[in-house]
């Protein structure tokens, strides 16, 4: 049995970063740093290259609704970022809680599909603690999004922290079935999560390509399926396609706001499933409050 009251401190980097590349959707270049913040900031994403900078904080209430990522809008000013999920994903993963992450265009750049270049340059600078406890989300009782055919539930944290059981099912072809089990920690995170990169089906890619979108984008920077597998790309773990899901799921429920401590279990889940998981659980935890 875990102790729920030995919560860490909170975190930040300890000193600025940065990682740069090109938007797989837009095609355009961005840069993104990562700057120190104090206890309590959360992540705050700021339009650095808009005449007025917008602050765009991580958390469920900026999020609008968009396919295959995860965007956030400001609620007045109109600035927008585009696919955040993967350096959310490598933020939650490896324990920082307080940053502000500034960029220079609105769609994250997709590196290679997967948060490992944002975990090395975390890794490169380190991070420190700043004196004030995280508060926790903690799971009490389970509650569930979906229907039959796709689902996403949190129940009681089963160790201090967050674990997720996801299973993947893209019927017959070069998919198929995977599942994966996770205690989510900074170390299983970088060694089982961070190198797991987005994938998606050739014909997904023409259509894509056909609407003036991923242009930019060759097969060898992300997992694209043809028949037969990885076109002109060889997959690093046989089961990479539901470990690039995971980590998506990291990401996605960072937007919390705050750690989650609960034990996940997803089938076919994704960003929209993952997202409204995270507003019902936040609301679960209001009415307890409240009650």
């Amino acid at each position: 049995m875990f102790h729920a009251n030995r919560f860490r401190s909170q975190q930040t980097v300890r000193r600025p970063l940065a990682v740069a590349g090109c938007g797989y959707w837009s095609g355009r270049e961005n840069r993104v740093e990562i700057h120190p913040a104090q206890a309590g900031a959360g992540v705050v994403f700021v339009r650095a290259d808009l005449d007025v900078p917008v602050r765009i904080p991580a958390w469920i209430g900026s999020r609008i609704d968009a396919s295959s990522r995860t965007n956030l809008a400001a609620s007045a000013a109109g600035g927008q970022v585009h696919m955040v999920e993967h350096v959310l994903s490598a933020l939650a993963g490896l324990g920082v809680d307080c940053c502000v992450v500034r960029v220079h265009g609105e769609e994250l750049p997709g590196l290679d599909g997967s948060s490992r270049a944002f975990v090395d340059a975390i890794d490169s600078v380190g991070v420190v603690e700043l004196g004030a406890p995280v508060e926790p989300v903690v799971v009490r009782e389970t509650v569930r999004v979906g229907d039959a055919s796709a689902w996403i539930e949190a129940s009681p944290p089963v160790f201090g922290g967050l674990s997720i059981d996801y299973e993947l099912d893209y019927g017959p072809g070069p998919i198929g079935r995977q599942s994966l089990s996770l205690q989510v920690t900074p170390e299983s995170y970088r060694e089982g999560l961070a190198a797991a990169r987005t994938f998606i089906s050739a014909a997904d890619a023409e259509r894509l390509r056909g609407d003036g979108l991923g242009l930019a984008v060759a097969h060898s920077e992300l997992l694209v399926f043809g028949p037969d597998g990885p076109i002109d790309n060889s997959l690093r773990w046989p089961d990479e396609c539901v470990r690039h899901k995971v980590l998506d799921v990291v990401g996605d429920l960072s937007l919390a706001g705050r750690p989650i401590h609960a034990h996940v279990r997803a089938c076919r889940s994704g960003h929209r499933l993952n997202a409204a998981l995270v507003e019902r659980m936040l609301g679960c935890a209001r009415l307890r409050a409240s009650a």
